[in-house]
């Protein structure tokens, strides 16, 4: 069983360092998932459902296509095995273009502390 301060930093820990991790890294991608998500995760993006296998598809391309990552915490909340943030995500395009997207998540852990569900929304903010 973890803590609220380790659901906390794991939590932070998945908003910051995973896009990175994904987009940069030579691990493979299912590996880098599994440090922060349980192998059944349920991630709900703007209603559209992403299992293992569809997040795992969604770094390849980002291994291809993003030359630098940012994320900005604006606000995070754990309690218990629940969760919440706010954050900005930016991603220098090689093809020149820099997308900015806010983002508002909602996640349950499991007992071991990584994440087993997630909901997000996310909007396309302009590039300041």
């Amino acid at each position: 069983m973890t803590t609220t301060t380790d659901r906390q930093e794991l939590f932070h820990a998945m908003l910051t360092r995973l896009p990175g991790e994904l987009a940069f890294g030579e691990e493979d991608p299912g590996r880098i998932l599994d440090r922060y998500y349980t192998p059944d995760i349920e991630h709900h993006n703007d209603g559209i459902p992403l299992d293992r296998e569809r997040l795992i598809a969604h770094a390849r391309p980002a291994r291809k296509n993003v030359l630098a990552v940012r994320v900005e915490v604006r606000e995070i909340l754990v309690a218990g095995d629940r969760a919440a943030a706010r954050f900005t995500l930016a991603a220098d395009m090689r093809k020149g273009a820099t997308i900015v997207t806010e983002i508002f998540m909602f996640g349950r852990f499991a007992p071991d502390g990584r994440i087993r569900r997630l909901d997000s929304l996310t909007r396309t903010v302009p590039d300041a």
